[in-house]
């Protein structure tokens, strides 16, 4: 089974059905709408929850639009986004970088 990984506070968002999307930078899963996944927590690899990936569209960073939001944490600005998603990939993120968008629902 294919697994995603989330940072604990994020974990606790999926949980309570307040995060119902995830964004992804450089796939290397080939996450497909039908997937079934287990959600692990970043720090402690445990699962805390099983999803059915319901809706998947790439699209660059810039392109993002209002329905690419419903269900994603937000940030203060775009630049705190690029620096956050930087420092999870370990690699430069921008307006330019291709973003896959990742709907889900809990299982």
């Amino acid at each position: 089974m294919k697994t995603l990984k989330f940072r604990k506070e994020l974990s606790e968002l999926i949980l309570k059905n307040e995060k119902t999307t995830t964004w992804r930078i450089f796939d290397d899963k080939d996450i497909k709408q039908g997937d079934i996944m287990q959600f692990l927590v970043w720090e402690t690899k445990e699962v805390f929850a099983n999803a059915k990936i319901v809706d998947v569209v790439e699209k660059k960073f810039k392109e993002l639009n209002n329905q690419d939001w419903e269900g994603h944490e937000k940030f203060e600005t775009m630049e705190e986004m690029y620096v956050t998603y930087s420092k999870y990939y370990n690699k430069e993120v921008n307006e330019n970088t291709v973003v896959k968008i990742i709907k889900f629902e809990l299982i």
